[in-house]
């Protein structure tokens, strides 16, 4: 197994170099001017989510250019996951029994799993992958923030802790 991706410089530089190895200088990529436009494919749900959290990543810094389609890909496995919500909401309405999670197959007829919980599941964990590159999840900032206020502590083995 090859091991955990390499961390980028800047949230090594924000952590304050805890592995003290040299930091080699990565390529920088271009920042817009202005928020970047979503692209075309993205409808509803997915472009609003665009307008939501586009803003905010590029005050940060963190929407460059080469980011677009990973914020894409963000926004649209957003959409499929509240499409999936929103439609299992709808059917518990109808089967308040089973709160539309198990349906019946076309051709056995026998119980199953609805596959729109499937779809949801999935596309959330999407979500919180994509969400996490551009550290827009609690534990992502949460890595981030412990490099920037973790203070050696000064006692004996402070320094190791640092």
């Amino acid at each position: 197994m090859p091991g955990p991706p390499p961390t980028p410089v800047h949230l090594r530089l924000l952590r304050g170099n805890p592995g003290r190895r040299p930091i080699k200088p990565e390529p920088k990529p271009e920042i817009a001017a202005v928020v970047p436009e979503p692209p075309d494919f993205l409808t509803g749900y997915a472009c609003d989510e665009w307008h939501r959290v586009a803003p905010e990543l590029h005050r940060l810094g963190l929407l460059t250019i080469i980011d677009v389609n990973a914020l894409a890909a963000y926004c649209a496995a957003y959409k499929r996951w509240r499409m999936a919500e929103e439609t299992l909401i709808e059917m518990a309405k109808r089967d308040p029994v089973t709160s539309g999670l198990i349906i019946r197959s076309s051709n056995t007829k026998a119980p199953m799993q609805n596959p729109l919980v499937l779809i949801a599941k999935q596309a959330a964990s999407d979500m919180v992958r994509y969400a996490s590159e551009f550290g827009m999840t609690a534990a992502a900032r949460a890595r981030i923030a412990a490099g920037v206020y973790n203070e050696p502590s000064g006692g004996k083995f402070g320094d190791l802790l640092a």
